[in-house]
């Protein structure tokens, strides 16, 4: 928005301070507003009107089982052994 300051115009009237909209700005932000009005009502419909009315839908029920349980658990694995019986020597400059 632009801001006008006071001023007095040719023929003797003052004219207060205020501010107008930019040249094309209330087009643009009418624009704007309905695309987000649509945009909201489209977003608002996709949960309401369903079903007939006063029945409810009905809910999701879990179908997990606690506690959680891993194969195995109770007896862990033995450490990992080596798969070679020989050392493995490394040449180095040193």
């Amino acid at each position: 928005m632009v801001a006008v300051k006071e001023y007095e115009r040719a023929d003797g009237t003052k004219v207060s301070a205020h501010s107008r909209w930019a040249p094309g700005g209330r087009r643009e932000m009418t624009t704007l507003a309905v695309i987000a009005l649509v945009v909201l009502g489209f977003g608002s419909s996709q949960t309401s009107g369903q079903g007939e009315p006063g029945r409810q839908d009905p809910q999701p029920k879990t179908t997990a089982e606690y506690p959680v349980k891993f194969p195995g658990w109770d007896k862990p694995q033995p450490a990992p052994k080596p798969t070679v019986s020989y050392p493995i020597r490394f040449d180095h400059d040193g």
